[in-house]
């Protein structure tokens, strides 16, 4: 039953999150990002005085963090924040950026076979 009630409460969550504006969309999507990050650095500088578990558990944590909400909650608001202008030119452009890479690395493979 537990697991049910927590199920509903994520749904309902989705869809306030699919509900908010593009703007608001991209908000809710700076807030962890401009933490999560910015917590990256501190946990290097944290191993870098010595304490090398604590920010080794730092560096996952925000990693697992970046990757679980970070991630989730881009692919929810994606489709809000496409209909912004300047985002949908800049993720066009990371998208090609990305596939260029890719291909050059598969022409550098086919070459060196």
């Amino acid at each position: 039953r537990a697991l049910e009630v927590g199920q509903e409460l994520l749904m309902s969550l989705r869809q306030r999150i699919e509900n908010l504006g593009p703007y608001q969309s991209l908000f809710l999507l700076a807030v962890p990002t401009a933490t999560v990050e910015p917590l990256k650095l501190v946990a290097v500088a944290v191993a870098g005085e010595g304490h090398w578990i604590a920010g080794t558990a730092m560096i996952v944590t925000c990693y697992l963090l970046s990757l679980v909400l970070v991630e989730r909650l881009f692919v929810v608001v994606k489709p809000k924040l496409l209909t912004i202008p300047s985002f949908a030119k800049l993720w066009t452009t990371i998208l090609a950026v990305r596939s260029w890479i890719a291909a050059s690395f598969r022409r550098m493979r086919e070459g060196t076979s």
